[in-house]
């Protein structure tokens, strides 16, 4: 958390508010959040620049300045990027919980003390990153730097024609370790983290412990339908709030109504009625349905049958 379809919602909110705007002044509060960059660099490099786009890689969040500079973000665990109108209360009354939403599943709450960074633009508004546990990170990067920087971090956009069974296969080919781990590496197709690729798989009737390169053409498929219903679902309901995910207004998604598998251990499978079960893959939690979800088997290397004795060469 947050996955590709919290980060592509911020993206959204995002994009019309801020581009065109230029950032007055920018303040990093915590040297993590630039390292090894020097807070003090960032904030000089970031101060004057006219933000002219907002996209995403992955989970990377990539504020496109002029004079060839991007700004890019990564929220990791806990991470949120808030929006502060120049119109609205203060820093402090928009992180309360009643501005927040409803009712949260574990306490920990982004309140002022977990700003990390803000940026003051030219209309008085203010974006404020706020991160309870410090993962996130922050880096200004030449643009012609940009795809050096993020292909080793990012793979396959699933929400694009690039994601097909083909390149699924491919990708898995050989591979041992379980789906679940396959799904979680950022190299192989981007975006998906732990909460998505669960549902991807319940939606592929596959078993999170298969491995990967036991799959066939048709499990390929599967898996790649299953990956793009998960994530589009997901961005219809703005992302899933189980945490401390907040889109840029500071308000809740709605994802995590509809789960089908993920964090609903006890409860009955909606396909096929069986208990859904909980275990640790990769040190992860996940969710599945032991009764519809196949366990594939590792496929066999075939090899060349052995000369008969005394056969004619």
């Amino acid at each position: 958390m947050p996955e590709l379809p919290e980060v592509e919602t911020v993206r959204r909110q995002l994009e019309p508010e801020v581009v065109g705007r230029t950032i007055e002044r920018a303040e990093v509060l915590d040297e993590r959040w630039t390292r090894p960059e020097p807070p003090a660099s960032v904030s000089r490099a970031l101060k004057g620049r006219r933000i002219e786009s907002v996209s995403r890689r992955g989970k990377y969040l990539i504020v496109g300045l002029d004079g060839g500079k991007a700004l890019v973000m990564h929220l990791r665990m806990t991470g949120n990027l808030l929006l502060r109108p120049a119109s609205s209360r203060a820093v402090a009354d928009l992180m309360e919980t009643d501005r927040l939403g409803g009712p949260r599943l574990y306490e920990s709450e982004p309140d002022v003390s977990h700003l990390r960074a803000r940026f003051e633009l030219d209309d008085g508004s203010e974006l404020l990153f706020t991160d309870v546990r410090r993962f996130g990170t922050g880096a200004v990067l030449d643009s012609d730097d940009l795809d050096e920087y993020l292909e080793p971090r990012a793979g396959i956009e699933p929400l694009t024609e690039a994601l097909t069974a083909e390149a699924i296969c491919e990708l898995a080919a050989g591979r041992r370790v379980p789906l679940k781990s396959f799904l979680l590496s950022q190299t192989g197709v981007a975006g998906i983290g732990n909460i998505y690729a669960d549902e991807a798989l319940w939606r592929a009737e596959l078993h999170p412990l298969s491995p990967a390169g036991s799959m066939r053409p048709e499990h390929c498929e599967a898996l790649r339908q299953g990956i793009v219903e998960a994530l589009e679902l997901a961005l219809a309901n703005r992302g899933s709030s189980i945490d401390d995910y907040r889109d840029l207004r500071g308000d809740r998604g709605s994802m995590q109504d509809e789960f089908v598998v993920h964090t609903r251990e006890g409860q009955e499978c909606q396909r096929c009625g069986t208990e859904i079960r909980r275990i640790v893959v990769g040190g992860r939690s996940t969710y599945f349905c032991p009764g519809c979800q196949t366990r594939l088997r590792r496929r066999r290397r075939r090899r060349g049958r052995p000369a008969r004795s005394g056969a004619r060469r």
